[in-house]
């Protein structure tokens, strides 16, 4: 039973297509990125200038003002910092009182690649911060000011809150950071009171400085960071920049929400009133032993004019769940990559298709390695269909062979050996039309399976529930399994050899080398060596993928092996097909408008040889 040229070249167009998408989110596109921000910015440079008076937020920076030299009205910057700690069920934070803000947080359910639980707060670099006034027409940073913290208070709902606050000795000036942590909630709730804020910070608008710093969790730092991204919403719309080669970002009104999100972890800023304008910086490190990516936001929030000011954020803390993020609303859960670019649809597979089995399969398996076997075996038997009939195609295409050879001999110079390649071509769709064969019969199956390739590349690639789980030989089914670190690095394949990429290339060689076994016509030299060339191409591209993507494809290979022999030598029977084809050779033939396009053009391009011709007769 055989494929048909079209079936393999569908395939083909397949491997082609995930190559390239592996290639291009599995490796940085530093060069590209950094070459396209210089083209956007001399573009810049040639626009007209905005009003800054109306459009440019005001930029801060904690080195503008010397704060050991300001005679605050407010608070004090030489006191002692105390540290206070607050925890729930899936993360504790300890707060600083130096600028009343979050110092380290960890996540309790989550570990890093050494082990040790997953930090996404450390360091000096992360901070919020605003201006005050201060004495002497001065201004100090918040984030220089010593609050005084108060007792955590334990809330009727089972949160707990923490404030911190500072002020003048008269009462009339204050500030307060209040923080409140939900159980089981990676939500922070940050709201920030200002009594006096005509006079602390003036203009009815506080500039808040946000900077971030997302340090490596994963074993793969360049991965890692490829998978970075700087997402928000804008005007309820959502969006995201890659992180990898650094960039800048303006933002107009209204900003739900700004993000820094690694491979798993997301650290994100919301104003429930919404920003009304904001600009985002952000460097990626080319130092391995380094962060992955640092993030500066300066945002810009309307206050209601009068003396009291009550600004309610909210800071998130937390997984890239999908689940999680869509019970947050506000579209965060689009954060998690299931689909982004020209496959942006295959999302809408993720989520309602993929994503509830899965998770029906998690709820009653232990295993996330039997998961992803059943998952890929309810995949497959689901495509079946779309198999059998390229299959099917494949074989009508064998059965009309010996007639096409037939056509091929009569159209042939005895002499010369050659055939009219173009009058070949019109009787052999007279052919095929007359027995109710498609031409693209085997290609176009071949073709729709591509949304599911890729649904499935972006479902293993994004989903924390594999993360950190084992399976066979592999520690970790979100990062590539590895059996042998290499002292060296091969260039296109890594420093280490991965099992299941190993497996998932020997697979795929053995499909497309007994298709190739398949074929009507092995005369083409060039078709001989695909079985070898694709499968090899995918050793390089897959060894740094993570294991679960490169185990379902293992899995996927082999059932796709076992349904194509199965299919072609038990289920297809060539004698019913031809006695089939015989059959619709006898009834009348109506062209389709496809057909019907095809023929008028060969009928043209006909015309065209016949005149040329004759032309070079005479």
């Amino acid at each position: 039973m055989g494929m048909d040229r079209n079936t393999i070249i569908g395939f083909l167009l397949i491997g082609a297509m995930l190559i390239t998408m592996f290639v291009v989110n599995s490796r940085s596109r530093l060069k590209y990125e950094g070459e396209q921000k210089r083209i956007k910015d001399s573009i810049a440079a040639l626009q007209p200038k905005p009003d800054t008076a109306k459009a440019r937020l005001d930029s801060i920076r904690v080195d503008s003002v010397k704060t050991a030299q300001v005679q605050q009205s407010i608070g004090s910057t030489q006191a002692t910092a105390q540290t206070v700690t607050v925890e729930n069920e899936v993360m504790k934070i300890a707060f600083t009182s130096k600028g009343a803000q979050p110092q380290t947080v960890t996540l309790k359910k989550f570990k890093r690649f050494d082990s040790s639980l997953v930090v996404l707060q450390k360091g000096n670099f992360n901070k919020f911060t605003y201006k005050v006034a201060g004495g002497n027409n001065q201004t100090v940073e918040s984030s220089d000011i010593i609050f005084t913290a108060q007792p955590v208070v334990k809330n009727n709902d089972g949160s707990q809150t923490i404030s911190f606050t500072t002020g003048d000795s008269s009462g009339s000036h204050s500030i307060t950071h209040r923080f409140t942590l939900k159980p089981n909630d990676y939500m922070v709730g940050f709201d920030i009171a200002i009594k006096g804020a005509t006079q602390l910070i003036g203009q009815n608008k506080l500039n808040l400085l946000w900077q971030t710093e997302a340090d490596q969790i994963e074993k793969d730092h360049a991965y890692e960071q490829g998978q970075t991204e700087i997402c928000f919403l804008e005007n309820n719309e959502y969006d995201f920049e890659r992180a990898a080669s650094g960039g800048r970002k303006v933002l107009g009104a209204p900003v739900n929400w700004i993000a820094q999100k690694q491979q798993f972890f997301i650290v994100a800023l919301a104003a429930k009133n919404n920003f009304s304008g904001a600009e985002i910086d952000w460097t990626a490190s080319a130092d391995t032993n380094s962060f992955i990516a640092q993030t500066t936001v300066n945002t810009q929030l309307a206050l209601k004019p009068g003396d009291h000011a009550n600004i309610p954020l909210q800071i998130y803390y937390g997984p890239s769940d999908y689940t999680i993020l869509k019970k947050n609303g506000n579209q965060m859960q689009n954060i998690v990559p299931y689909g982004s670019g020209v496959f942006a649809f295959v999302k809408y597979i993720n989520r309602h298709i993929l994503l509830p089995v899965f998770n029906y399969l998690k709820d009653h398996i232990a295993s996330m390695g039997m998961v992803i076997l059943l998952l890929t075996l309810f995949i497959r038997l689901i495509t079946a269909p779309i198999l059998y009939k390229s299959y099917l195609s494949g074989a009508k295409m064998k059965v009309l062979k010996p007639e096409v050879d037939e056509l091929k001999a009569k159209l042939t110079d005895p002499k010369t050996g050659k055939y009219d390649q173009q009058a070949f071509g019109m009787e052999q769709m007279k052919l095929w039309r007359s027995a109710g064969v498609n031409p693209l019969g085997g290609c176009i199956p071949a073709l729709l399976q591509i949304p599911i390739f890729m649904s499935l590349y972006y479902f293993f690639q994004s989903n924390i529930d594999l993360r950190g789980k084992h399976f066979l030989w592999a520690d970790d089914l979100a990062a590539y399994d590895s059996i042998l670190k290499l002292p060296f690095h091969i260039p296109l394949y890594g420093d280490h050899i991965s099992l299941f990429t190993i497996t998932a290339t020997v697979t795929s060689m053995l499909i497309s080398i007994y298709s190739m076994s398949q074929m009507q016509d092995n005369s083409n030299p060039v078709m001989k060596y695909m079985p070898y060339i694709f499968p090899i191409m995918l050793l390089g591209v897959f060894n740094r993928l993570p294991s679960a993507l490169t185990w379902y494809y293992t899995v996927s290979n082999t059932i796709t092996l076992i349904l194509q022999i199965v299919i072609q030598k038990y289920i297809i029977d060539h004698d019913k097909i031809l006695a089939k084809l015989n059959e619709n050779k006898k009834k009348p033939q109506k062209q389709s408008k496809l057909q019907e396009r095809i023929q008028a053009m060969q009928d043209a391009q006909k015309k065209i040889k016949d005149m040329k011709e004759k032309t070079a007769k005479k």
